[in-house]
Order: C-alpha cells, then sequence, then structure tokens
C-alpha cells in the first residue's frame, strides 16, 4: 500500500454543518466518547465521504445505519483531529467482530484537538482506505484512557501512510 499522495480535501459548509448537529442530536452510539465532539465528527465523515463519493454530502443514511456499514460494504472512520502523516485508521476489536465491511476509508477532519471546535469552512481529508483483510491483518493495541491507564477496549491500527490512495477506491460499490 502507498500513502494517498494527495489526500481528498472537502470543505464543511456551514449547511452540512447544520444538518449534522441535527443529525447528531438524533443518534444515540453507545461506545466510549473520546472527545464532546465524537458524534458531530462521525456524522460528517459520512457527510464528507457522501460529497466525494455520490458528488452529494445529502446521500448518507446516518440515523437509518446505527449498528450497520455506513455504506453498504465500505465503513467510514472519522476522527477529529490536526491534519498530519502521523496518524493511523483505527477499528476497535468488537466492532470488527460484529460488522465485517469490505472496507474501511479514514477521513480526518483538521481541528485542534485541545480545542476541537468543527466550524464552517474546516477542512476535511479523505486520507485513504484500507480492505477488511488488511485491517484484520493489522496489529493490534490495548487502547490507552486520556486520564492514563486502559480504555478497556483495543484497535487494529494502520497507518494513514500505507493506505490505499482514495482516488483507486472502487466505484460502484458504496451505497446509501
Amino acid at each position: 500500500m502507498n500513502f494517498a499522495r494527495d489526500p481528498v480535501r472537502v470543505v464543511i459548509t456551514a449547511e452540512m454543518l447544520h444538518a449534522a448537529q441535527l443529525a447528531a442530536s438524533l443518534a444515540h452510539i453507545n461506545r466510549t466518547i473520546a472527545s464532546p465532539v465524537d458524534t458531530l465528527t462521525g456524522v460528517l465523515g459520512e457527510m464528507v465521504w457522501a460529497q466525494y463519493y455520490f458528488g452529494d454530502w445529502h446521500k448518507h443514511n446516518l440515523v437509518h445505519n446505527i449498528g450497520k456499514n455506513d455504506f453498504n460494504q465500505v465503513e467510514i472512520k472519522a476522527s477529529a483531529f490536526r491534519f498530519n502523516p502521523r496518524l493511523n485508521l483505527l477499528v476497535r476489536e468488537e466492532y470488527r467482530a460484529k460488522r465485517k465491511p469490505k472496507y474501511y476509508v479514514q477521513v480526518i477532519i483538521d481541528v485542534d484537538p485541545k480545542n476541537p471546535t468543527i466550524v464552517p469552512e474546516t477542512n476535511a481529508f479523505i486520507c485513504g482506505f484500507a480492505t477488511g483483510d488488511e485491517i484484520d491483518r493489522a496489529p493490534l493495541r490495548e487502547e490507552k484512557s486520556k486520564r492514563g491507564g486502559a480504555a478497556g477496549f483495543r484497535t487494529r491500527f494502520i497507518s494513514i501512510l500505507q493506505l490505499h490512495p482514495i482516488q483507486e477506491f472502487p466505484k460502484g460499490l458504496a451505497q446509501f
């Protein structure tokens, strides 16, 4: 695998952000929350993918997809963090055991993690993708809590430098 030489940049619009805030308020996801913008980040990650892949950010079904893959065979992994090449695509071990999408796509919403505020005109970067088989072979690590100590879950991880370029993602696979 090679780093996506040119990650795709999608600018989050005011309309997109407002719709994501509404959708995030409807979506209660039972999981560990690491940041106050975790749910919003996940919703925006799906919208960013829909904008890139379908040409229309409205083509996502967040509320109907809870507990399922985001786009049929495609799972979007979104993080709100300052974009840099040292980041990883992370897949929680228990989530991978429940669902087995063919592809994982990494979206980074470029914010300062010390002040994770997402505003209109924030850049989101689609960094690349990995196959489910590549995730299954990826190293496994115990995650740490922000307060120190074990977080209580493990993740498979692949450096974004090792992801397949998003420009090579197969057409016609993702469905909303």
